[in-house]
């Protein structure tokens, strides 16, 4: 973050703090998250009337709440304001921040750092599912490999086995990245999710791999070029899969440099983080305000605990 955003008072002051987060999530006045309730007329404030700042009542379900109800930040016990600064801090590092860094500056304990940070990127979880590309435009499409590989010498001795993780992404230039844990590099793992989130009229561009072989056999996609790594061919006029590399590029270094260790059930979220990064770029017209705004946004229907309820669990 700049220093002049770091002098914000929503890192200083609890109620400017809240105050911004109200004017992201209730862009038309306070909502009830019990029974969906926007009249206006039906919720009134208790500000004043109660021990908590920012409560509301509402008239129709005559349940009380704040703006953090119904959301990933509901029932912490962390100010407002270190949530905000975790926020701005995680949207504007293009490779992360590590938890050990937010318990650092901000003086929090590492475990409320770590469960801070996975709630933040439960957050950056996309609930858009339509298709990537469209007439006129091109994904690219390539998997890499997280961790040792097969035949690799491991620290780890597992009787046979080297643990890694295999990674599934699809880029649009100029546009989003979607990315997935998937088990395998196989035709039945990787061309279903692959169909189910490219337009029809998409330009698709991978590698040589086998897999890819027969993606557009039935003519789906408008196209589909390849270059062969194996041959040293990396770009052949505009067909290319450099984009989803320069992807892989900082998602490694990231995971690498900065987080270092990532457990296979989390890799999901992380995931979450590095698409909605490079989904909300510079280069797409978004800058770090934007990019918090739109996780701001996005806080809200997201439950993570550590125990089960009725949604996520870590």
């Amino acid at each position: 973050m700049s220093a002049d955003l770091l002098k914000n008072p929503i890192f200083h002051d609890e109620s400017k703090a809240r105050e911004w987060l109200e004017a992201r999530i209730w862009r038309n006045g306070p909502t009830c998250p019990h029974c969906g309730n926007a009249d206006q007329n039906r919720i009134r404030s208790l500000e004043g009337k109660a021990h908590r700042p920012g409560l509301y009542q509402c008239n129709e379900c005559r349940e009380q709440f704040t703006v953090t109800v119904g959301t990933v930040f509901e029932r912490s016990k962390l100010p407002l304001t270190k949530w905000l600064a975790a926020l701005f801090l995680l949207v504007s590092s293009k490779k992360g921040i590590s938890a050990h860094q937010i318990h650092r500056m901000l003086g929090i304990t590492y475990k409320s750092a770590w469960f801070m940070m996975h709630r933040l990127r439960e957050a950056m979880r996309s609930d858009d599912l339509s298709p990537l590309g469209g007439e006129g435009k091109t994904v690219e499409i390539d998997e890499t490999v997280l961790g040792r590989q097969e035949g690799m010498p491991s620290t780890k001795h597992v009787k046979g086995w080297v643990y890694r993780n295999i990674v599934l992404t699809l880029v649009e230039r100029g546009g989003s990245a979607r990315s997935w844990h998937v088990d395998a590099t196989t035709v039945g793992t990787l061309i279903p999710i692959i169909r189910a989130n490219v337009a029809h009229e998409t330009a698709v561009m991978t590698d040589q791999a086998s897999w890819y072989k027969r993606l557009n056999q039935d003519g789906r996609f408008a196209s589909h070029d390849t270059v062969d790594h194996s041959a040293n061919e990396y770009v052949r006029g505009h067909i290319t899969t450099n984009t989803v590399e320069g992807y892989y590029s900082i998602f490694k270094r990231g995971m690498k440099g900065v987080y270092q260790h990532c457990g296979e059930k989390h890799l999901h979220r992380y995931l979450a983080e590095f698409d909605f990064r490079y989904s909300n770029r510079i280069a797409v017209g978004c800058n770090d305000e934007m990019r918090a705004d739109k996780l701001a946004a996005g806080i809200v229907g997201k439950r993570l605990t550590y125990r089960r309820t009725d949604g996520a669990q870590l």
